[in-house]
């Protein structure tokens, strides 16, 4: 199991304590490459617009604009502040674990 986390995050410091011995990346430090980020949207079963963190400040410049999922993947990989999180990837699985709720269903497979 994998968890892109930022540890100034309370959400993630919660799933860090629930999930335990995980793989641990920092992604502002270490951003998810382009193909990366692709897999990880495959798992999830979303869209790069759906990760997107728009009360970010860093979303403004980006506000009103249609891009196509190529777009918001390259946004996302240059602006990763935008990326939803944590995000917790297990096999071929990925859950936004921001509720307890998808804490469990990622834990439980």
């Amino acid at each position: 199991m994998k968890i892109y986390y930022n540890p100034k995050c309370s959400k993630c410091r919660i799933a860090l304590e629930k999930i335990g011995d995980v793989e641990k990346i920092e992604y502002l430090k270490t951003p998810p490459t382009k193909e990366e980020l692709k897999k990880i949207l495959n798992k999830l079963k979303m869209k790069a617009v759906e990760i997107v963190r728009k009360k970010e400040a860093a979303f403004d410049k980006f506000k009103g604009k249609d891009f196509s999922n190529e777009e918001w993947i390259k946004i996302l990989v240059e602006n990763p502040i935008l990326i939803q999180r944590p995000i917790i990837v297990k096999g071929d699985k990925a859950v936004i674990g921001r509720t307890e709720e998808k804490l469990q269903e990622i834990m439980k497979d």
